[in-house]
């Protein structure tokens, strides 16, 4: 079976689109045709519907997708520890990273990692750090540097680089600003501004809460942090933001017996080959915080 075809029907399956395939994977659109066309062929089968401009996989194709995603993890795989034996730090690093942690924590690492390895070609994407650890876990990215997932994911192994306390935050002119140290309960009287359904720091946000957490009244949502904090400080409500982030536009407001902290770090697939240059930024990385 061809890899090329392989890929290129992955490319499809994960897009919808035979356009953005094309663009996935550096062809024009007639060639990504020309090897489903061909793998279908190959086959004997359709392995997807066109349904005005969007391709549905066929029961067939549905079927050959995980095995299609296997095939090509371990090919890669492959590869990457034949690299590896040349011991040079080259070739392609696919990383992902949270839009906080690409802009807060690792612009440094970034910096001396490309000035040490400039023969490495990045291909940074930045994404949810749910997103990303599902990315590492179906063999898409090889690291990602994120929010660790509060519980053990079994596909995964995640290593801790930054702590990363958070703090109950309200504009200046907030009726808790000024309050003194308060009972958790205190907060169930304000609408809250909180990362999006299903993300690990609301998730962490909500678990401190305990039993509070049912009776929150949640106003608005967002999975960006920047504009969790433009949110709070013009006083649309109460927000938990990392203690690196406040400033003079916010004011902490301390709840007794709360303690809110996520951890930051590495996460790459446990069952999978490290190339030279995920574990050169690896170094880089532990090195740097």
């Amino acid at each position: 079976m061809n890899i090329a075809a392989l890929r290129a029907f992955l490319a499809v399956a994960e897009t919808g689109s035979f356009s953005r395939a094309a663009e996935r994977v550096f062809l024009s659109q007639p060639a990504i045709s020309k090897r489903i066309a061909a793998l279908e062929a190959e086959l004997g089968t359709r392995l997807f519907d066109r349904i005005g401009r969007r391709a549905q996989l066929t029961p067939a194709g549905a079927a050959l997708l995980d095995r299609a995603r296997a095939i090509l993890r371990e090919l890669d795989d492959v590869k990457r520890s034949i690299a590896n034996l040349s011991g040079t730090i080259v070739g392609e690093l696919r990383l992902a990273t949270s839009h906080h942690i690409g802009l807060h924590r690792l612009p440094p690492a970034l910096k001396r990692f490309h000035q040490t390895y400039p023969e490495v070609r990045l291909d940074l994407r930045f994404m949810d750090s749910e997103k990303a650890c599902a990315a590492v876990a179906q063999g898409e990215i090889e690291l990602a540097i994120v929010t660790l997932p509060p519980a053990p994911l079994p596909a995964l192994r995640v290593t801790r680089i930054w702590d990363d306390p958070l703090e109950i935050v309200v504009s200046p002119a907030h009726p808790l600003a000024n309050r003194a140290e308060l009972q958790a309960k205190a907060l169930l009287d304000y609408p809250a501004i909180l990362p999006g359904p299903g993300t690990y720091t609301r998730e962490i946000i909500l678990k401190a809460l305990g039993p509070l957490r049912e009776r929150i009244q949640i106003g608005m949502a967002t999975n960006y942090l920047e504009v969790l904090k433009m949110l709070a400080a013009i006083g649309l409500g109460w927000s938990a933001l990392p203690r690196s982030m406040i400033d003079e536009s916010l004011k902490v407001v301390q709840i007794k017996k709360m303690v809110i902290r996520r951890s930051l770090g590495l996460v790459t697939h446990a069952g999978r080959t490290l190339s030279n240059a995920a574990q050169a930024m690896i170094a880089v990385v532990q090195e740097s915080r």
